[in-house]
């Protein structure tokens, strides 16, 4: 069983210069600005949602690299489906094709994978393989990747809350995040600054930062610049 938890020192040299960063445990980022990408290029959206998707593989390995624990992505929403179906469709083959990828690689490359959102839409060859990459995390440990697809807070609340209310257990441990500590730290490209129904139980006391840069001009350089300001911050959990 291969563990991704251990720190990769080049990964962390740069945030380490001039002072130690506290880096936080587990990251959530929505990943906007795809579609704008693409327009400005001349491009069809499902080019921006492409391209996206390498900077999602990008940043995910830099987190593992870098030691932390989990990294959340929202990667397609409850409204998402509301959508053209060209661009529907193309966002479900990247997903198809991703899936594909990880069961290929997640072991090896020491990163679990899950799904977080009501999977009952989605086709029956997408639901295959989520079950399989939940399989193979089981023989993983460390780095975590969980990827929000057909994910809505306010269906997740609305889902949990009838679990809760059969099984009589707490509200939170019948969210999809049960067993999940919340996020330290949020981020948003793409220059909006709202939640768009992501995480509404879980981002109570998280950290919020928000940037310009379109989701597929990220980098990892800009990645390591927000935690280099999130170790500033004073997080005080509503004490004084």
């Amino acid at each position: 069983m291969k563990s991704s938890s251990a720190r990769n020192p080049a990964a962390t040299a740069s945030l380490n210069e001039g002072g130690g960063v506290v880096l936080p445990k587990h990251v959530a980022i929505i990943m906007d600005g795809n579609g704008r990408w693409a327009k400005a290029r001349n491009m069809v959206r499902a080019m921006g949602h492409k391209a996206g998707a390498e900077t999602f593989r990008t940043i995910a390995y830099h987190c593992r690299d870098l030691g932390l624990d989990y990294l959340t992505v929202y990667a397609f929403s409850t409204e998402n489906w509301k959508r053209d179906k060209f661009e529907v469709s193309a966002i479900l083959r990247l997903l198809e094709d991703y899936l594909l990828e990880a069961i290929e690689k997640m072991v090896s490359e020491g990163i679990r994978l899950n799904i977080l959102g009501d999977t009952e839409p989605l086709s029956e060859r997408i639901k295959s393989l989520i079950s399989r990459t939940i399989e193979l995390s089981s023989v993983i440990s460390g780095f975590q990747v969980n990827l929000c697809v057909n994910y809505g807070g306010r269906d997740e609340l609305t889902r949990a809350a009838a679990k809760s209310n059969l099984s009589g257990k707490p509200l939170g441990d019948c969210l999809d995040t049960a067993n999940i500590p919340d996020p330290d730290l949020l981020i948003r490209p793409g220059g909006e600054k709202r939640l768009s129904n992501f995480l509404l139980w879980q981002l109570a006391y998280t950290e919020l930062y928000f940037t310009d840069t379109l989701w597929p001009d990220f980098t990892s350089a800009e990645f390591d610049s927000i935690l280099a300001e999130y170790s500033k911050r004073n997080r005080r959990y509503g004490g004084a």
